[in-house]
């Protein structure tokens, strides 16, 4: 966990996500360009800010500079966390979900709804929902009486759409919207200040069985690492099985919480992401910033 005297003026949520759009920008231009390694003056440019600006932005929103959020996202830093994914992988199925593998990370506790409730299309089911601020845009927050179910995210003007993909995952379940009951839910994932493995945020996995064994191995990545779609198939089948891992790492409901973004392909690459592949950057960046906060 990252203990809150180890994290110096978390900033609020409305800020962060309005510096996102920014770093939104800031991303586009540096996947565009990292080969190149552009300096801040050109990043600066493409993100409509002045240097001096985008310096203190980085800083606010994940802790790093702009330069060491660009070294955060080469090929060779993933690489270089991807060096050591199978014993990471290895060490946290030996010591389970709440072992040391995840002190630097949300202390989760999970449950599976049965196959029947996943096969019935959420039949039943009150999800109550709400779009709050993130340092990744605007978050839609799902929960049940039983903890977390649904967690996306949208950029402006993507709501509605964002919405509409959630609730086809689950279309016979009766939806709510009340951000006031998910304003609080939204401050525990996101603010660091309140990940405590004393307060486990509690989440509910609702997928096929396959599809949840998944979910769960994807719980087992500690932040900070990264493991391939093998590694991960290597845990819960067999390697040979990258593929159908792909399939439902992509259908993850509940992101960032449930770690998909850290799973990348065999080269060390970041592949796709549902929320888009500039989200993705931005959540491996926005971590290693946390980490870097609490070493």
């Amino acid at each position: 966990m990252l203990s809150p005297d180890r994290i110096v003026n978390p900033m609020p949520l409305a800020a962060a996500a309005a510096d996102y759009d920014v770093v939104r920008k800031a991303i586009g231009h540096i996947r565009g360009h990292w080969r190149e390694q552009p300096e801040i003056e050109a990043i600066a440019e493409a993100a409509s800010v002045t240097p001096t600006e985008l310096h203190h932005l980085f800083r606010r929103w994940c802790g790093l500079t702009p330069k060491a959020f660009l070294q955060a996202l080469t090929l060779d830093g993933a690489r270089q966390l991807l060096r050591d994914s199978a014993s990471v992988l290895d060490a946290t199925y030996e010591v389970g979900l709440s072992g040391p593998g995840r002190l630097h990370d949300l202390f989760v506790t999970h449950e599976a709804m049965s196959p029947g409730e996943w096969k019935s299309g959420g039949e039943g089911l009150t999800i109550h929902f709400g779009f709050h601020p993130s340092p990744f845009g605007s978050a839609l927050v799902m929960a049940t009486d039983r903890g977390l179910a649904g967690l996306a995210f949208a950029d402006p003007s993507e709501e509605r759409a964002t919405l509409a993909d959630m609730k086809g995952r689950w279309p016979r379940a009766a939806y709510v919207e009340d951000s006031a009951r998910t304003a609080a839910i939204a401050r525990r994932i996101f603010d660091p200040s309140q990940w405590s493995q004393h307060q486990p945020l509690r989440v509910v996995l609702i997928g096929t069985d396959w599809e949840v064994r998944v979910w769960e191995a994807l719980l087992r990545i500690p932040m900070g690492k990264l493991v391939t779609y093998s590694g991960i198939a290597g845990k819960v089948c067999t390697p040979a099985a990258a593929r159908a891992v792909g399939a439902a790492v992509g259908k993850n409901p509940i992101a960032f919480v449930v770690p998909c973004h850290r799973v990348v392909g065999k080269a060390g690459d970041l592949t796709g992401y549902h929320w888009g592949i500039t989200r993705k950057r931005a959540m491996l960046g926005w971590e290693a910033g946390q980490i870097a906060a609490a070493a």
